[in-house]
C-alpha cells in the first residue's frame, strides 16, 4: 500500500501493468521507423492536414488503446482517497504563576540581571512549553493583581507576563494575597489538576489575608502550591538613586541591603498543599526548578485518528473502458496503420 496525502493505492503491484502503454507506443514508433513504407488506409483523409496532425491521427487508435491499458492498471491499483477524522481529549492542568513584584525584587544577586528579569525570562519559557494547558499570571506586591486568568493563548499571556515591571503596585510583600488571588482565578476550574507556582523573596509583610488562611484554602480547593524563593537571603546588592547634594544629577548605585526571606512559610504552604518547595540562588537553578515542575505536572491528552477511504476505481475504470472503445472506433475508421 502506498499513497501520499489523502490519497492511496490498495493494490500499487498493479501500477507496474501501467508500463504496458508506454512500451506499445514506443514499439510501434521503432517499428515504423524501421519499415522501408507503411500503408495507411485512411490516408485520403488526411490531404491538406499539417504534418504533425497526420502523424498523431494515424497513431489515434494505438495512442487511445495505450491510454486505456495504462488507465486500466490504475484502476486495477484501486486508488483511494480518505478523509482524515480526529478525535481527541485533553485533560489538562490548570496553573496559575503568582509572581513577587515588590521592590525586594530588583536586588542584582543574579548579575547582570535583577530577580525580576530573570523570573519572567524562566516563566515565559515554561509557558511555551505548555501548550495544552491553561496557564494565568498573578502578580502581588503589598497589594494583588491578576494580569491574565488562566488561558491557552499563549502569546496573550506572553504579552502581560512582559508587561510586569517593578512599582506596579504599593510595596510590600502580601504573600497571602497573592496565594488568594490565585485561588480565585481556578474557583471554577474543572481541570484534572489545579496547580499555583508561587515566585517571591521575601517574607509576608503586607496584606489583608494571613498565608496560612490562603494554603488552608488551597488545601480544600484540592491545589497545590509550588513554591520557589528566589535570590539568597541576607546582604544583596539593590540599585538605589543617589541625587548630588552640589550637582543636582542622579545617579544609580548598588548598596549592599538586608533581604530577608521566610523559606519556613514557604515550605509549610507547598507541605500542606501536596507541592514543593524550591530555592534558587541563581539564573541556571531556577530554571531548573521550572523544568522539574514541567515534568512533574505534565498533561496527559489521548489522541485518536482514522482516515475514512472512499474507492475511486470505478470512475478510473470507466475512464479506462470509454478510452479503448474510442480506440477501437478510430481502428473502425480507417485511421490506422498496416503493414507494409
Amino acid at each position: 500500500m502506498i499513497g501520499w496525502g489523502g490519497f492511496r493505492f490498495q493494490d500499487p503491484i498493479w501500477l507496474w501493468a501501467a508500463l504496458l502503454g508506454p512500451l506499445a507506443l514506443a514499439s510501434a514508433w521503432l517499428r515504423e521507423r524501421e519499415a522501408r513504407a507503411i500503408v495507411f488506409p485512411g490516408a485520403a483523409r488526411l490531404k491538406g492536414r499539417p504534418a504533425g496532425l497526420r502523424v498523431a491521427l494515424r497513431h489515434l487508435p494505438l495512442i487511445l488503446s495505450a491510454l486505456g491499458l495504462t488507465t486500466a492498471a490504475v484502476a486495477l491499483a484501486r486508488p483511494q482517497h480518505g478523509t482524515l477524522r480526529e478525535e481527541s481529549s485533553t485533560r489538562g492542568v490548570d496553573i496559575v504563576v503568582a509572581l513577587d513584584v515588590s521592590g525586594s525584587m530588583a536586588a542584582e544577586d543574579f548579575q547582570p540581571r535583577n530577580r525580576l528579569e530573570v523570573a519572567k525570562e524562566v516563566v515565559a519559557e515554561f509557558v511555551q512549553r505548555r501548550p495544552n494547558d491553561r496557564v494565568g499570571l498573578v502578580v502581588f506586591a503589598g497589594q494583588s493583581l491578576t494580569k491574565s486568568p488562566p488561558t491557552t493563548d499563549a502569546a496573550v499571556l506572553l504579552r502581560q507576563l512582559d508587561d510586569v515591571h517593578l512599582d506596579m503596585l504599593p510595596d510590600g510583600t502580601a504573600i497571602g494575597s497573592g496565594l488568594a488571588t490565585a485561588l480565585t482565578r481556578l474557583r471554577h476550574s474543572q481541570a484534572r489538576s489545579k496547580v499555583i507556582v508561587l515566585v517571591t523573596d521575601g517574607a509576608n509583610n503586607a496584606g489583608e489575608i494571613d498565608p496560612a488562611t490562603a494554603t488552608d484554602l488551597a488545601r480544600a480547593m484540592d491545589v497545590r502550591v509550588y513554591t520557589i524563593s528566589v535570590g539568597r537571603g541576607g546582604e544583596v546588592p539593590m540599585p538605589v538613586e543617589v541625587r548630588d547634594p552640589y550637582t543636582g544629577q542622579v545617579s544609580r548605585r548598588l548598596v549592599m541591603t538586608e533581604v530577608q526571606i521566610d523559606e519556613g512559610l514557604l515550605s509549610r504552604i507547598a507541605d500542606r498543599t501536596g507541592g514543593e518547595f524550591f530555592r534558587a540562588t541563581d539564573t541556571a537553578s531556577l530554571r531548573t526548578i521550572f523544568d522539574r515542575i514541567d515534568r512533574l505536572e505534565k498533561s496527559e491528552i489521548r489522541h485518536a485518528a482514522y482516515r475514512r477511504y472512499r474507492e475511486l476505481f470505478h470512475a478510473v475504470l470507466l475512464g479506462s473502458t470509454a478510452l479503448l472503445a474510442l480506440g477501437g472506433l478510430a481502428w473502425m475508421a480507417g485511421l490506422r496503420v498496416a503493414p507494409p
